[in-house]
């Protein structure tokens, strides 16, 4: 029978709110160059430098962060804010993960919406898309790295890319077929010895449950109650969202596009392109495109008010549940993180978002290029096909300079996003 559960001895450096504060203020206002540099901020700032986690703790709630849906450098954040202050520390260290970066986000909105079509907007937008095309390659090539471990994973890969891209099968079916294989996979894998210490209370963690439950979907209720239908349809599409974000901002974006370009018809491919690029220019988690997209969908439709009303319904929607996450679960985590039919349903949900990341890539890369970009349909297959005489000479040009200061140069991703702008701009003037 479960027994109460007993938090582990905080350690003997435990912060003092104030300073916990002022720390992760700090990782929040750096936290450029997606999940990869910012872990390894925090490793560097938390385990390091401040030593208030053991490298053991922290790579053990980074497996653990990886096996929820939603942004895994956020949610890390939060757990360790958690493990070294409750539940307070953790809702500080989350927020200021993410406030940083979602005030420079709703302002580059609102300049986006007001001001996007002027030629200096566009020009120093379409350096920015241009380095995203690297960027965003350099991030398939990354996570390829550590997630295709044999055939299987790339054959995992291959599927999953051919799935979305041509194909079009919606995200959520695509990433619950990885787990569940992943799972039959991985559960006759030995088991890892169980962990030491009683399992947490369950009634405490349905407590939990039902209150991070409760604020995050009364809001949605509410909308729905007073009928903002537009607002309402935005809360429910990121509360899914939310729900599936498994492998970060780069997998999910292809089924944005699906969604709210295709179907939806909120923003257009092109808005959904200077959403991902201008979010690769703000500190914190690159799922903050979904404010931005928020935010265009509503003001399309209302203007200022609605727009800022958008942006707050995708960021509470995209965020209060790594909350919930966290807390309801970090109990629970060295008994989660041994788990063969868990760890095995991650292996393949990571071999598969290698796929879905290239997908995007491609997609990205062929709108970044080419001026148009026609989708030749055959029952169910979906092809798209560049007008080869639409090619985008000075995007060509910036991609592959983007691609050498990624690849070839290592530079820091805020230095490439920067130059790559600043070279648009001189290429419009000229």
């Amino acid at each position: 029978m479960a027994q109460p559960f007993v938090p582990a001895a905080l350690p003997a450096t435990q912060p003092s709110f104030g300073d916990l504060f002022r720390v992760f203020l700090h990782i929040g206002l750096l936290s450029f160059g997606g999940p990869a540099a910012q872990i390894a901020l925090m490793h560097r700032v938390l385990v390091d430098d401040r030593k208030w986690l053991t490298d053991d703790d922290f790579l053990r709630a980074l497996s653990f962060c990886m096996l929820l849906p939603g942004p895994e450098a956020m949610q890390l954040a939060t757990y360790a804010g958690w493990k070294l202050r409750g539940t307070a520390g953790g809702l500080i260290a989350g927020l200021l993960f993410v406030l940083p970066g979602a005030v420079v986000i709703l302002i580059l909105a609102i300049l986006y919406a007001l001001h996007g079509d002027a030629p200096v907007a566009q020009a120093l937008l379409l350096g920015v898309k241009a380095a995203v095309t690297a960027i965003v390659l350099q991030a398939m090539i990354r996570l390829g790295g550590r997630a295709l471990r044999g055939r299987t994973d790339l054959l995992l890969a291959i599927l999953a890319f051919a799935a979305l891209f041509f194909f079009n099968v919606p995200f959520p079916l695509l990433i619950a077929g990885a787990a569940l294989y992943g799972w039959w996979r991985g559960r006759s894998a030995t088991m890892v010895p169980a962990a030491d210490g009683p399992l947490p209370a369950l009634s405490g963690t349905i407590r939990t449950v039902v209150l991070w439950g409760a604020i995050w979907l009364v809001p949605l209720i509410a909308l729905q109650l007073v009928g903002h239908d537009h607002l309402a349809a935005l809360g429910l599409y990121f509360s899914t969202l939310a729900v599936v974000t498994f492998g970060g901002a780069y997998a999910v974006l292809g089924w944005m596009t699906q969604t709210v370009v295709n179907d939806f018809g909120w923003i257009t491919a092109g808005q959904m392109m200077d959403a991902l690029g201008l979010a690769e220019t703000t500190p914190g988690p690159l799922i903050l495109v979904t404010q931005f997209v928020g935010f265009l969908a509503a003001f399309r439709q209302g203007g200022l008010g609605l727009g800022l009303a958008g942006a707050a319904v995708a960021l509470w929607m995209t965020f209060v549940p790594c909350f919930l996450w966290i807390f309801a679960g970090a109990p629970w985590l060295d008994h989660l993180t041994r788990r063969p039919g868990l760890n095995g349903a991650l292996a393949a949900i990571s071999a598969a978002v290698v796929g879905v990341i290239a997908s995007i890539s491609v997609w990205f890369a062929l709108h970044v290029l080419f001026g148009r970009v026609d989708a030749v349909r055959f029952r169910w297959l979906s092809l798209p096909v560049p007008d080869l005489s639409s090619l985008n000479t000075a995007a060509a040009g910036l991609t592959v300079a983007a691609g050498l200061m990624v690849f070839g140069l290592r530079w820091p991703v805020p230095l490439v996003l920067a130059l790559c702008a600043l070279g648009s701009w001189g290429i419009s003037v000229v």
